[in-house]
């Protein structure tokens, strides 16, 4: 049955969704339009919101495009290639292939999300170069079905901002400890149940021997560019130092000890700023070189196009989700009709409808918080269990929202509609675990 939903999924998918850019132009003339309806402002209003907040996501667009190259460089040095083949001998079958896929990606994004949406990836195409007769889309489609970990593990954005001091909530709700959100018993159920299920809905979505996709063989083949150079004795000095060991070392301590004294000082603190300097840090050493690693680099930026134009669009659509009021009208929708026991459910899956539009934890925070929060306070339900399912909404909807698949596409060589209809049948199945969490514990 999983197999036969998925496989029309697919139909629909490959029929109706068009590409990620386009899609993200059609959300902003919903949004628009939906704003100088639903809400009291005008279309210039909307208009300037747009303009004005078109560029906020800039330093967040880099971010990105860092966590997707220098990951990528650093799954192509040699070791890793190793360590991610011999992992990969694990599985004998395609369904042991996708099964192992799925654990190791749920997995990985329960401990940082950059690097399970890049490492999950890059494992599902070892994946395939080892088992031929895989099916290459259910593949990465499961690396990134693994994504919906991420907001209950230890880089959840949601719970981790709630219990920061600064944050735009606490003078409503005072600091909301990750004791009460991430170390709970509703959260470790969800977490623990959605890494055992991710591997177990893959296998049965595998469809049959005669629908099987394979992989076109050159998306698997090693770039050339991020090879070793060996230079002669009569190389120039600029190609010595170009080629020096050395100068990797020296950037490589920088890093190690920086990140040593870090973690020392704040603790297990994974963000999207230092698992990049994880990332460059081991690539550089593991490359060897200075202009070993820029080769890696080169090959791995071809896939930050989506990233870099489509940032921009998502950016001007929250500032106008924010500023106009719909995030609040749409949220309000949903707890104006629940009691203490509903509300965590009806939160979160007014968190899965603003997500098409804001598909950020921490915009998710500034959107919904304000008036999710002090609905919370007044009903008698649960504030860190609120936070938790406005984060759970975010991570859930990612599964039609092409917006996060972006890097894993990247890296697999392939488009939205190869995956989505799988990703689709994951949010249907999905959706039991996180009403359960959220209902009864």
């Amino acid at each position: 049955m999983v197999g036969v939903i998925s496989k029309f999924f697919s139909s629909i998918v490959n029929k109706y969704l068009p590409d990620p850019l386009v899609f993200a132009i059609l959300l902003t003339i919903l949004i628009f339009v939906l704003g100088i309806t639903v809400t009291p402002h005008s279309a210039m209003d909307m208009v300037n919101m747009w303009g004005d907040g078109f560029w906020n996501l800039l330093a967040f667009a880099m971010q990105m495009s860092l966590v997707l190259v220098t990951g990528h460089a650093l799954a192509s040095s040699p070791p890793i290639k190793k360590a991610m083949a011999r992992l990969a001998s694990v599985a004998k079958t395609p369904g042991q292939g996708v099964m192992l896929v799925g654990f190791c990606s749920a997995f990985a994004c329960a401990i940082n999300w950059g690097f399970g949406l890049v490492v999950g990836a890059m494992f599902a195409r070892e994946v395939a170069r080892r088992i031929p007769k895989s099916d290459y889309r259910l593949l990465i489609a499961t690396a990134y079905m693994g994504f919906l970990t991420w907001h209950g593990g230890l880089s959840a954005s949601i719970p981790l901002v709630a219990a920061t001091k600064g944050n735009p909530m606490e003078k409503l709700c005072g600091l909301v400890p990750i004791s009460s959100t991430i170390f709970t018993a509703y959260n470790i159920f969800i977490t623990v149940a959605l890494i055992i299920f991710v591997p177990v809905l893959a296998r049965m979505m595998m469809p049959k021997e005669q629908d099987i996709v394979s992989v076109d063989s050159t998306l698997l083949q090693d770039d050339a560019a991020a090879t070793v150079k060996i230079i002669g004795s009569d190389a120039t000095c600029a190609e010595k130092l170009e080629e020096s060991r050395i100068l990797s070392w020296v950037v490589g301590a920088f890093g190690i000890i920086y990140l040593v004294a870090y973690f020392a000082q704040k603790g297990f603190d994974l963000n999207v700023n230092n698992v990049n300097l994880i990332f460059l840090t081991a690539g550089i050493l593991l490359h060897k070189t200075p202009m070993g690693y820029v080769r890696a680099i080169t090959a791995a930026t071809r896939g930050t196009a989506g990233i870099l134009i489509q940032f921009p669009f998502y950016a001007g659509i929250q500032i106008m989700m924010e500023h106009s009021g719909l995030g609040g009208i749409i949220t309000n929708w949903f707890v104006n009709v629940a009691t203490a026991q509903t509300f965590p459910v009806l939160v979160f899956f007014s968190s899965a409808i603003v997500n098409f539009a804001v598909p950020s934890g921490g915009g998710h925070w500034v959107v919904q918080g304000p008036f999710v929060i002090p609905a919370a306070q007044a009903l008698g339900a649960d504030v860190g269990k609120a936070a938790m399912a406005i984060a759970y909404g975010e991570e859930w909807m990612n599964m039609a929202q092409p917006f996060w698949a972006l890097p894993a596409l990247a890296i697999a060589g392939l488009g939205v509609r190869d995956i989505m209809g799988y990703c689709v049948t994951a949010l249907l199945f999905s959706a039991l675990i996180f009403v359960v969490g959220l209902s009864f514990l």
